[in-house]
């Protein structure tokens, strides 16, 4: 959707998010120490919202097609269900033919598998997709590390800087209390010496001289060590709100990978990339061997060529995913498994979708928003911005 469009959508006031969204406090938008009105800090907090919707844009898209692909299987499935009995009875039997040249060449490997039927099958029916994978997740599990490490980074430094603001904050007070007492002494003092000038009529001015001059340095010392704490703490401040923009970067990034390995270990049935390599490893010898017995196996090429044209006959999407999927077409309830294990994959997905749709995409969008309901001095800027954004990423 244009963003534009999208931002204009939310300027209606009855326009809320829904409140069953639990992941909303995953990204803070915290403007709590941002000076809007100073141009560079409007602009890099307005910059940082757009990235998010980048970043959010680029996730959603590069996730709608294999959510679309289990879309369409989840659809082939509704039309196998709903083909002409007679239909069925001949994809039946061709499943059922094809099942049995399975067992059978089953039988000849039993003694030397590498890998179990059903592992073999699973791993069979992603096999296209399992050396991208087998990077994917080893390239996001690097990344995991990376992301702790610089979790870890920004949480010591956020607690450095939180610390040092403590500590300056304290300072400040000390420095009021000092310049009182300071005050206080020289108040003292000029009293004494006036005591001491009219009723002892003593020569004080040489103590009016070194009050004035200690009183005006140390006054100055303090005022000087004031304001350098005044400004660091300033500095410290806008360090702060930095660290708390990367933090919710690095967070979301956090949250895409921790749902993209979920997603991956969903898929391919492992705990991680090492064992999906020792699985895959183990499913090329296997392949390998069946390749030698690929000659004597007419009556399974027929079979499968049988299964294959009936499906192709009623258009599915992918018939050719059916021939390791023999056992769904001749029983119900591994047909319901299968669906089960696409619906698991495709909430997997959906997840991740909404997330940066309907998280990081709105929250950024309706951030926008309020920086220009609140602000409508900067409103044409914030704009202009978002246009030239849309005219760079749209």
């Amino acid at each position: 959707m244009n963003i534009l469009r999208r931002i204009a959508k939310y300027f209606r006031p009855d326009d809320k998010f829904p409140p069953e969204f639990e992941l909303w406090n995953e990204v803070v938008q915290n403007r709590s120490n941002i000076a809007i009105h100073k141009d560079n800090e409007r602009r890099e907090y307005v910059q940082a919202c757009l990235d998010q919707l980048k970043d959010a844009a680029i996730e959603v898209e590069s996730l709608r097609s294999e959510y679309n692909v289990i879309t369409s299987l989840l659809k082939d499935m509704e039309e196998i269900e709903a083909m002409p009995p007679e239909s069925m009875t001949a994809l039946v039997e061709a499943a059922t033919r094809l099942n049995e040249a399975k067992i059978a060449r089953a039988k000849q490997e039993q003694t030397t598998a590498a890998m179990n039927e059903a592992t073999y099958r699973r791993i069979d029916a992603l096999s296209e997709e399992v050396e991208a994978g087998l990077a994917k997740m080893k390239e996001a599990e690097e990344h995991r590390g990376k992301i702790n490490q610089d979790m870890k980074y920004l949480n010591g430094e956020k607690e450095a800087y939180t610390f040092r603001r403590v500590e300056l904050q304290r300072l400040g007070d000390d420095l009021r209390t000092v310049m009182v007492i300071c005050l206080t002494a020289v108040g003292v003092l000029v009293v004494l010496l006036l005591f001491m000038q009219f009723f002892f009529e003593m020569n004080t001015r040489v103590g009016y001289l070194l009050t004035a001059a200690i009183a005006s340095f140390a006054i100055t010392g303090i005022f000087i060590k004031y304001n350098n704490s005044r400004r660091e703490l300033k500095r410290v401040e806008v360090s702060i709100n930095k660290l708390i923009l990367l933090h919710n970067s690095v967070k979301i990034r956090y949250i895409n990978n921790t749902n993209l390995l979920e997603y991956m270990q969903i898929k391919y049935g492992v705990r991680d990339n090492s064992e999906l390599q020792t699985l895959y490893q183990q499913y090329l010898t296997e392949k390998n061997r069946r390749a030698e017995y690929k000659l004597m196996e007419g009556k399974l090429d027929a079979a499968e060529m049988d299964l294959v044209k009936i499906l192709r006959y009623f258009k599915l999407f992918d018939p050719i995913i059916w021939i390791h999927q023999t056992e769904a077409i001749l029983d119900k309830r591994e047909m319901v498994e299968v669906r089960h294990k696409l619906i698991i994959r495709r909430q997997s997905l959906r997840k991740r979708i909404d997330y940066n749709h309907e998280v990081v995409a709105k929250r950024a969008t309706e951030e926008v928003k309020e920086l220009v309901n609140e602000y409508p001095q900067y409103a044409t800027e914030i704009m202009t911005m978002v246009r030239e954004y849309e005219q760079k990423y749209c």
